[in-house]
């Protein structure tokens, strides 16, 4: 395969050891149905396998979704070349005007892919996974970024209210999960919106990705706000014959006890990008995440004792502070 001449340069970062260049072609290429621009994906083999991205992308793009179409792959040393969704991503382009568009699209897009859900073809989100992501709030959250030493009796508090919120998770009807659907990976484009960043899709709660889009770490919206796009989401979905709770309030909770898994583990990877892998700025997020967690605790009688553990656990990082 041959290109037309082009210039490189940086396209985004990534959480991941992933990097993206943007390959500008001085000609249209008829290779990819006139394109101007590619994306070059770097994936080193050693830390990231392209397989999971490639295998994910071709089910997007069968259910109908606007993800990258890979043109062309060298798996043994962990390069792709994709199609190129654009410059602008939600978080960019999001404000009080565009966002009711924006979202509207976003969650249509979202019940696209879950219409397509069958069990076997994606890992199951399963009790080992969850409770893997789960651990890394006290061992990189409490442990590493805080500094704290978790007793005995609040780590078994911890346990428990583990237990509690995963057997809600659990119990919850199953789909496929984009794991990461949020302002940073959905782009303006057309059909909108484009979606990246799926490599670790799985089969799980069909709550997740919506908490991911609503209870953005990156982006943060009023309750009302998140209750109406809940809504929406909620009455769409049952048009489409989705398996959502046929009561939005229990459908509602069943989001809330989803988004204390996610806020728990994304405050964990947060501290974990900080500290491991020097990527500080994702520490000025974590209150905005923190701040779902502790709201979304302080509603359930059973997540009282995660919310004592965190006034614990943030009035000590405060004493330290000052002293």
């Amino acid at each position: 395969m041959r290109l037309p001449a082009f210039s490189l340069a940086p396209a985004s970062a990534d959480a991941s050891f992933r990097r993206y260049f943007r390959a500008t072609l001085a000609a249209p290429w008829a290779g990819a149905a006139g394109a101007e621009a590619l994306i070059v994906m770097d994936a080193p083999p050693a830390h990231e396998d392209c397989r999971p991205f490639m295998r994910v992308a071709q089910l997007l793009r069968d259910a109908g979704v606007n993800a990258p179409d890979v043109v062309a792959s060298d798996i043994d040393r962990g390069y792709l070349l994709l199609t190129d969704l654009g410059t602008t991503t939600f978080a960019s382009a999001l404000d009080a005007q565009s966002a009711p568009a924006l979202y509207s699209d976003a969650i249509d897009t979202l019940i696209v892919w879950q219409s397509a859900s069958r069990d076997g073809v994606l890992p199951d989100y399963d009790d080992a996974l969850l409770r893997r992501e789960l651990l890394l709030f006290p061992d990189w959250y409490v442990a590493r970024h805080l500094g704290a030493d978790l007793t005995v009796a609040q780590r078994t508090s911890l346990e428990r209210t583990f237990d509690a919120v995963l057997a809600n998770n659990l119990a919850q009807p199953r789909v496929f999960v984009h794991r990461d659907y949020h302002s940073r990976n959905l782009m303006v484009a057309a059909p909108n919106p484009g979606v990246l960043d799926f490599q670790d899709a799985v089969y799980g709660p069909i709550t997740y990705d919506l908490v991911s889009l609503l209870r953005d770490a990156y982006v943060e919206w009023d309750e009302q706000r998140q209750l109406d796009w809940a809504l929406r989401y909620w009455e769409r979905a049952r048009v489409a014959k989705l398996p959502v709770d046929a009561d939005f309030e229990t459908f509602w909770r069943n989001f809330e006890w989803m988004g204390v898994q996610r806020q728990l583990k994304v405050l964990g990877i947060f501290a974990r990008l900080s500290i491991r892998d020097g990527k500080a700025g994702y520490v000025n997020d974590m209150p905005r995440v923190l701040g779902y967690l502790r709201r979304a605790a302080a509603r359930y009688r059973e997540l009282d004792p995660l919310t004592a553990l965190l006034d614990e656990l943030h009035d000590g990082a405060a004493r330290v502070t000052r002293s």
